[in-house]
Formats: structure tokens, C-alpha cells, sequence
């Protein structure tokens, strides 16, 4: 089925979101849909879903005009929303969530179990899906959660998929199980709208791109007449730096020193050390042990063996509270799970890391919190309306620097992050990367933990590549490049 849409306009009271926007998606192809958090891309998309209505433009399948009052309208159209919140229940059986809302029932009103779990078999067969219709959601990794959301859409015969951001979470090797059914889509004559802040994805999967800047269309084409550089330029509207950092600064004194930390069965007999502005990486791939390493260095991974030096004095690190009390700063993995806390307002996320030094007598300084939190906003530039509006208001840039504010609150001299750039567009990934070499000029030591090798060579002095818990080895230079960074992380 072919899509156009033309002369979108949409506008929320005097805010023009969408100016005259043109989209196009040809059967069995992939597009992907790219623009900074704002530029109109889930407005668009919610107007195909049936989320929104259009003030004015077209939209047409197979040349004919339609327009859809609902999503279930949209639905029964051909085309299927998969959100980045999946949609499933953990605690049904997978066949069961391939037809929620339509479930088969016997005569008798029963629920007809066996016709269910059959032709849920018989759509894993037909598209090559490895599940058993009978397992549980709850047992399925984040790859084929994925993959029975999109099968669940076909199973309502969907001939057009949109997918927003469908890899957030998602590891390499379960990135490509879910590529590998983009690419049985393609060939079964299935479109699929590609939202994404990957580029390099982008690059491996898609065959077109149409690029939003602020609610106007300014670039599209395909996939194999661009670039990471043309695209990103496209997205923010100037150059985009996409190569290693430039220099490197005199380092100061030692900040943190491990030696033969070791917890089973997640790392063993790991020795390094950071010093004063520097940024070191550590990367490998799923299962290296990193991130337990350094919640060991936070205080929130439990016992270990071995010895943790700060500032060269040994410490033995039982709590988070004794980490920040050492000038340990952590930014988490995930930061909806573990990084922002949803029930709190923008203000209260940024400065509960230091709320006993802003409390007297039980009660918090109010001007000195916002005091506090205004100097981290200006110099973090942090777009948001009041500082009581939830922190779920801002995009995911955005609530990536409140949570760094309330680290940066805390004086830190130690600042780990563990993937710190997940789910932002490239703007704000390039103002977060701005944010962290400003730190290390400023003396402190960073740690950066991630898998995607081309963000350790825009930001790290050296890299150490783990391998199933122990470090392999550490690239520098010439050696910090994808292909030896890959082939280490591999166990080469």
C-alpha cells in the first residue's frame, strides 16, 4: 500500500507545529522519519494513527483520499502504531496478547484458546518467528516483545507499521533479530515508518529518510545518496562534529584507582584507574559486566574483593550515600526505570541528590533550591516551562540534563555515566557531549560506559574494551576505532 499525505498543517493554539508537511512511504519500503525532539514527527504520525485530527492536507492510500476520526478507523485502514511503550501484558501467554481487544470465542462465549494459539502459530511460521505462542510475555527478552508487537499488527493486517524509536533499549544482537524482521517485512510488501535518533541504523536499514525541522519538511531522499554528517545537519540545521575529540588536555591528579575488583559472576580481577579531566571509556558488548563494575564503585552492586582507592586513600564502598559522601557522582542505565523519579515535578527531580544540604530543621530552603537548580538550567540549557511541571513533560534530552543537574549539584569528582546519551536526539546528544568534555576541562574525571563505538571516539582520551567481566584491553589513538574496538569486545 502507498502513502502520501499532503500539506499537513497542524497548530495547538498559537503554536504552529506542522507548516504544509509532504510525507511519502512506497509499498514494502522502510522510511525512516527523522528530526530533534519538537520538529513534528508524533504529530504527523498521531494524524496517520487517528490520534489527531489535521487542520488541513491529505491523506491518501493507494491514491485514494481518506481521513481517520480515531485510531481504530486508522487500524482498520491498514496502518499500525507501535509505541515505544510496548503494549503487551506480562502475565498473559503471547498468544493471548495477539488478540487482546479481539479475542476468538466459541459458541458457548468461552475464549477459544486453541484457535488462538493456532493462528498465532501460524503467523510466527509464515514470518519466520523463533517464539513459542505459549510462553509468557513476561519470559521474552526486549527484542521479541518487540517482534510479537509487530507481529500482532500483521495479524490486524497491516500493510503500513509505524515504529517510534523501536531500539531504545534494545542491545546490538537484539537490534538485529528485530532488523531481521524489518527486512521479512520489506520483502512481504509491508511498510514501515522508521522513527529513530540512531543514524546509524538509519544507514543499515532504511531505504528512505525524510527529515522535520521545527513542523516543516526540509529534507528527504534516500538512504544511499547520504550521510550520518548530511543527515545530522539536515536534523539540527548546522555541522554536526562526528569525529574523535580534538587533543587532549594535561591531566591531573589521580581520582579513582581499582585493583583486582572482583564480583561473581559478573566481573573478576579488573584493575584501572582515572585521573583529573580525563574521560576514559569502557565499552563492550551485552554481558561485559561494566555497568555491575561500576554500580560496585557506587555503592549499589553489593560485596566485592578487592581494594578502591579515591584520591589514593583505600575505601572500602558499602552505600550510595558513602559514594556521594567520597564525591562519587552516577548517572544510571536507564534513566525511566532508574534516573528520573515520574511523581516528582522538574525542580525536585534536579535537586534530590542534595536535598539534606538544602534541608534545615526538617524543612527545605526553598530559594536556595531553586537558586541551586537556576544555575544548573542556564548552564546545562535546559528547555522547559516552570520548575513544577513533571519531569515526564520534558523530552528525553531534556530529562537527560535534569538528571545530570542533580549530579552536578553535588560538586562531584567522579562522574560516572552509564550510557548517557540513550533516546536523545542529535542535538541534544551533541550539547551532552558539549556538557561532558566541559566537565573534564573543569578537572573532573569521567567515566563513560556505552556500547556504540562511535560515541567513545567522540568523547574519550582512552578506552577499555571488556570481555565477559575482565578488561581485554585498552585502545588509545590509532587503536580506538570500531573495527579493533568490535574485534576486542568479541574476544579477538
Amino acid at each position: 500500500m502507498n502513502l502520501t499525505m499532503k500539506g499537513i498543517v497542524k497548530s495547538f493554539g498559537a503554536n504552529d507545529v506542522l507548516k504544509s508537511v509532504d510525507f511519502h512511504l512506497n509499498e514494502g519500503e522502510i522510511c525512516a522519519l527523522l528530526g530533534e525532539n519538537g520538529a513534528g514527527k508524533s504529530t504527523l504520525m498521531n494524524i496517520l494513527g487517528g490520534v489527531l485530527p489535521a487542520d488541513r492536507g491529505t491523506i491518501e492510500l493507494d491514491g485514494r483520499q481518506v481521513s481517520f476520526a480515531n485510531p481504530a478507523q486508522s487500524l482498520n485502514a491498514g496502518i499500525a502504531f507501535i509505541h515505544q511503550e510496548l503494549n503487551l501484558i506480562n502475565d498473559l501467554p503471547v498468544y493471548e496478547n495477539m488478540f487482546i481487544g479481539r479475542e476468538l470465542k466459541k459458541r458457548s462465549g468461552f475464549l477459544d484458546h486453541a484457535a488462538m494459539y493456532q493462528q498465532t502459530k501460524a503467523l510466527f511460521e509464515k514470518m519466520e518467528i523463533d517464539v513459542d505462542p505459549g510462553a509468557m510475555v513476561s519470559t521474552l527478552d526486549a527484542s521479541f516483545k518487540q517482534i510479537v508487537e509487530i507481529a500482532r499488527a500483521l495479524m490486524m493486517n497491516a500493510s503500513i507499521i509505524i515504529m517510534d524509536e523501536p531500539t531504545t533499549s534494545l542491545t546490538d544482537p537484539e537490534i538485529e533479530r528485530v532488523f531481521d524482521m524489518l527486512r521479512t517485512l520489506r520483502a512481504q510488501k509491508v511498510g514501515v515508518v522508521f522513527i529513530s535518533h540512531k543514524l546509524r541504523e538509519v544507514m543499515e536499514i532504511c531505504d528512505r529518510y525524510t527529515v522535520l525541522r521545527d513542523g516543516v519538511m526540509v529534507a528527504d531522499g534516500y538512504v544511499k545518496d547520504t550521510s550520518i554528517a548530511e543527515i545530522a545537519r539536515d536534523m539540527v540545521g548546522h555541522e554536526v562534529r562526528t569525529g574523535a575529540k580534538e587533543g587532549c588536555a594535561p591531566l591531573g591528579d589521580e581520582v579513582l584507582r581499582i585493583e583486582k575488583l572482583t564480583q561473581e559472576p559478573y566481573f573478576r580481577d579488573v584493575s584501572l584507574s582515572v585521573r583529573a579531566g580525563e574521560v576514559l571509556g569502557v565499552t563492550g558488548l551485552l554481558g561485559d559486566g561494566r555497568s555491575e563494575l561500576f554500580r560496585t564503585v557506587f555503592g549499589a552492586q553489593g560485596k566485592y574483593q578487592g581494594q578502591i582507592y579515591m584520591h589514593g586513600k583505600p575505601v572500602t564502598i558499602t552505600s550510595t550515600q558513602q559514594a556521594l559522601g567520597l564525591g562519587i557522582g552516577y548517572l544510571p542505565r536507564n534513566r525511566k526505570e532508574n534516573g528520573i523519579i515520574k511523581d516528582m515535578n522538574i525542580l525536585e527531580n534536579g535537586s534530590i541528590v542534595t536535598l539534606p544540604r538544602l534541608t534545615r530543621h526538617g524543612i527545605i530552603q526553598t530559594k536556595e533550591q531553586l537558586a541551586q537548580f537556576g544555575k544548573q538550567k542556564k548552564e546545562l540549557r535546559i528547555k522547559m516551562g516552570k520548575e513544577t511541571d513533571s519531569i515526564t513533560s520534558l523530552s528525553g534530552g531534556n530529562q537527560q540534563k535534569v538528571v545530570l543537574a542533580k549530579w552536578l549539584s553535588a560538586n562531584p569528582s567522579l562522574l560516572i555515566l552509564d550510557n548517557p546519551t540513550q533516546g536523545v536526539d542529535v542535538g541534544a546528544k551533541e550539547e551532552i557531549y558539549e556538557i561532558i568534555l566541559r566537565l573534564a576541562a573543569q578537572g573532573v574525571a569521567v567515566v563513560v560506559l556505552c556500547s556504540e563505538a562511535q560515541e567513545i571516539i567522540r568523547l574519550c582520551d582512552r578506552a577499555l574494551v571488556m570481555y565477559h567481566g575482565t578488561v581485554r584491553a585498552q585502545v588509545a589513538g590509532e587503536t580506538m576505532n570500531e573495527h579493533e574496538m568490535m574485534r576486542l569486545a568479541t574476544g579477538g
